[in-house]
């Protein structure tokens, strides 16, 4: 069966697990430092990353099943 999502969306998803990626370790390097601020933004950031994912993720879910 043929892959039913484009490579655009692909890409955006690619670049969300990076994004991803970037946050948790921001929140990694902000407990290792004790910078509480840093560590709420960095929070914040991978919140924010993982609400912008969740669409892409139930598209994809939801075309698998088609």
């Amino acid at each position: 069966m043929p892959d039913k999502m484009s490579r655009e969306s692909k890409f955006n998803l690619w670049g969300w697990f990076l994004f991803l990626i970037c946050a948790v370790l921001f929140v990694t390097s902000a407990v290792k430092n004790g910078d509480i601020l840093y560590l709420i933004g960095s929070i914040v950031f991978l919140v924010a990353c993982l609400i912008f994912i969740l669409p892409l993720l139930i598209k994809r879910i939801k075309d698998e099943d088609d």
